[in-house]
């Protein structure tokens, strides 16, 4: 089982995107997948049409009780293989509730260890800062995936996302890597878009994945239908983008 974090403390990259629609990808491809909702918002929640009112158990019970992980997973019926720990609202509650915890940081890594061989990747969602549920997330991890959107602020707050990584790896997680980047919200039209993957490769090498994630309306459009893209429309660019990021993904795991 391999954990991968999709992380920047930069809002609107396309995480929650890439989280609800590579896990997807990846579980049509029969892997057994498990999606966690670690951001408040729960956006990768209701994206694969959960009701975020109606969760029984959701991440916050997770890390601020004693339920194992396990209670808290739900079948994510749209996607054979495709599993998931919902979020909702309540847990913007948990950062002041894990105040006070020993060994707060590695409560998610702690409770993940007893799902061990029951899945081939888990993919954590993080929100778009570093609080305590991030940093359990990131400890939690084996490595983190980096999105980056294609535009003028793309490279802002870069030296930020990296100085923490290296802050985790150093004192939470010693064996955390750089899973990749990924590209997204990209219009190869424009001089401007591919200035940024030139920036960004030039930043990052060979952890750029060459597939980017374009700009499509019907990507925008599906998880208002509670919907990864490969089933609110297979024939779009944005589902042609995400099966390839997965056939990548997957490459670069047997190269390992």
């Amino acid at each position: 089982m391999k954990t991968i974090c999709v992380f920047n403390q930069k809002g609107g990259v396309g995480k929650t995107t890439i989280n609800i629609n590579l896990c997807s990808c990846l579980a049509m491809q029969g892997y057994k997948i498990l999606a966690i909702d670690i951001d408040p918002q729960g956006n990768t929640t209701s994206g694969l049409g959960i009701d975020k009112s109606k969760i029984e158990f959701s991440t916050y019970d997770v890390l601020t009780t004693d339920i194992k992980i396990e209670d808290a997973i739900r079948k994510i019926d749209l996607v054979d293989n495709f599993y998931m720990v919902p979020s909702n609202v309540t847990l913007a509650g948990a950062e002041v509730e894990l105040i006070d915890k020993e060994s707060r940081e590695f409560i998610l890594k702690n409770k993940l260890k007893t799902l061990e061989d029951k899945f081939d990747y888990v993919f954590i969602d993080c929100p778009p800062s570093l609080g305590m549920l991030t940093i359990n997330a990131l400890t939690a991890s084996n490595s983190v995936l980096i999105p980056i959107q294609c535009e003028f602020y793309a490279l802002e707050g870069v030296g930020q996302l990296i100085n923490t990584y290296d802050l985790i790896k150093k004192s939470l997680n010693k064996d955390i890597e750089i899973e990749g980047v990924i590209l997204s919200m990209y219009d190869s039209r424009t001089k401007l878009g591919n200035e940024v993957v030139s920036e960004v490769k030039n930043f990052f090498k060979n952890s750029v994945y060459n597939t980017a994630i374009p700009r499509n309306i019907k990507l925008a459009e599906s998880p208002s239908f509670g919907l990864p893209i490969i089933l609110y429309d297979d024939k779009c660019k944005g589902a042609d983008a995400f099966y390839n990021l997965s056939k990548e993904f997957l490459e670069r795991q047997r190269r390992e």
